[in-house]
């Protein structure tokens, strides 16, 4: 137990580091293994992750796959872009890293492709922790993301098996019927409530029956968490769930980076085989790039889709772990996908400010063809426009239309803007993040904005970009947390509303309401 206490001592001293100096904690706690797999042993402590920071770190990536699951839409994961894109990068990673692996590491050809073939995975979770934290799993490029890296993962498996000699037995099967369990999935979810109850659902559903269970039928828990997720998606309560989830999951992954950062401590070989990947990194994410413009996505969604990929991924330690002829490449490919977690995740961090410098050059590479992520150029007659069409963003849109306003709601999550639109409401998918929409989109007839998404980076670029296009009607917004305040009215907003604050007075306001005696009749 004191091991662990350390180890978790270490990381929360070293994430507040990295947050201070601009990077996402998980720098921190990958920076943390590697000092203490170097210095524990002058303390007494073992260089190898302890029982309980093995279960944290595993108990983190089946949660996170679930609520994954929960956000993912079963038609997304078969679209041509996300199949092809894919399979093709996975073929022609293998065909790049294999000869390099031959030519500087290994003079064996078997070995060098199982290097090949564990590089040419991207990481899952480094990609849904950032999609996440910058709240952009449900935008296309997030979907479009998660969606490849489920068919890797799949890949992965089949690799794993074949190379192993671990094929699954018929009781693997057994998946095709898992959706019979729907039924009985939402009734539980319908029964649970709000409390405790909820989280201990979500827990067992990702634990036990995704996780247990399935390694029971011979395939690997992570698949059996998303697949889990994957049937309660559709579910009402299915963003409730994933948000009672939120900090345990947190709390988890920590051990996650930890046992990848404490893995083991490279020799001269092995730090020379990292920096060699590391300088390959870029490689990757542009080979991701040009596939999904082939795929007749816009530059933008194809560049922030190809950064979140960039990485190299935790399933290709466990495919070197699994293969007794590359587990001799173990530490090195451990220590690679270290340093492409530490270069990767600053990258993600200002992807967005990054393709604006960038865009006039790659939209040169973008197919004179309609895209299926293409962005709106009209607003109707509109006169009101809404950020965000979440429950905020739907309140004070309805607000709008009964005060006779001609409202319309943007949202960047594609399947939410169709449901809007499928009830009749006037929304259109379109993220306020996006240079083009802002180059493309006509704003003459806009009196008001109201900026109702959850993202303040979001938040603070579209309040910057209207008025940098002359808007100079009111911009009104919502601000989770008082010190977003200031940086919102910064960027260019007349009103800015703490949501929790704004609720409290609401319902003060009600309460008076209802103490004052009624009015006497005339």
């Amino acid at each position: 137990m004191a091991f662990e206490v350390f180890a978790v001592g270490a990381a929360f001293v070293f994430g507040v580091l990295a947050r201070q100096v601009g990077l996402p904690p998980l720098v921190g706690f990958l920076g943390a293994g590697f000092v203490i797999n170097a210095l524990g042993p002058r303390f007494g402590m073992p260089t190898a992750t302890g029982p309980i920071l093995e279960y944290l770190a595993n108990f983190g990536v089946l949660l996170l796959l679930f609520t994954i699951g929960l956000k993912l839409k079963l038609k997304q994961i078969g679209e041509p872009h996300v199949v092809g894109g894919a399979i093709l990068h996975f073929i022609l990673s293998i065909a790049l890293f294999t000869p390099i692996a031959w030519l500087l590491f290994t003079d064996d050809w078997t070995v060098a492709l199982l290097i090949g073939i564990a590089l040419a995975f991207s990481s899952t979770v480094l990609a849904a922790k950032m999609l996440e934290v910058k709240r952009e799993l449900g935008i296309f490029h997030g979907r479009t993301s998660i969606g490849i890296l489920i068919v890797q993962d799949i890949i992965a498996l089949v690799v794993l098996a074949i190379f192993a000699g671990k094929l699954p037995g018929p009781w693997a099967l057994l998946i095709f019927a898992t959706p019979l369990l729907r039924p009985v999935l939402f009734k539980m979810l319908d029964l649970v409530g709000h409390d405790e109850v909820l989280v201990l659902l979500g827990m067992a559903l990702s634990f036990i029956i995704g996780g247990v269970g399935f390694q029971m039928i011979g395939l690997k828990g992570e698949i059996g968490a998303l697949v889990m997720g994957l049937l309660l998606s559709t579910h009402p309560r299915a963003s409730e769930l994933s948000d009672s989830l939120w900090s345990l999951k947190e709390v988890f992954l920590i051990g996650f980076f930890l046992s990848i950062g404490m893995s083991g401590l490279p020799d001269w070989d092995s730090l020379i085989f990292a920096i060699v990947l590391g300088v390959l990194l870029p490689l990757k994410g542009i080979l991701f790039f040009f596939l999904l413009v082939g795929f007749k996505l816009r530059a933008r969604t194809s560049f922030l889709a190809a950064v979140s990929l960039t990485a190299y991924s935790e399933f290709g330690l466990i495919v070197a772990a699994g293969i007794p002829a590359a587990q001799e490449f173990l530490v090195p490919l451990a220590i690679a996908v270290s340093v492409s977690f530490v270069i990767a995740a600053p990258v993600n961090r200002f992807a967005h400010p990054l393709y604006e410098r960038l865009q006039h050059t790659l939209a040169r590479f973008e197919r004179a063809t309609r895209h299926p992520d293409e962005v709106p150029q009209e607003l109707g007659d509109a006169n009101v426009i809404v950020f965000g069409m979440g429950r905020t963003g739907l309140a004070a849109y309805e607000a709008l239309e009964e005060d006779g306003k001609r409202p319309v709601g943007l949202d960047a999550d594609t399947y939410k803007a169709q449901g809007h639109m499928e009830a009749g409401r006037n929304v259109i998918f379109a993220d306020a993040e996006d240079i083009n929409f802002w180059n493309s989109v006509d704003l003459s007839q806009i009196e008001a904005a109201v900026l109702a998404m959850d993202d303040i980076e979001a938040k603070l670029i579209a309040a910057r970009t209207l008025r940098a296009q002359g808007f100079t009607g009111p911009i009104v917004s919502h601000a989770l947390y008082a010190e977003h305040v200031a940086r919102i009215a910064e960027a260019g907003a007349d009103e800015t509303y703490l949501t929790m604050q704004q609720a409290g007075r609401s319902l003060a306001a009600r309460a008076v309401e209802a103490l004052e005696p009624p009015a006497a009749e005339a």
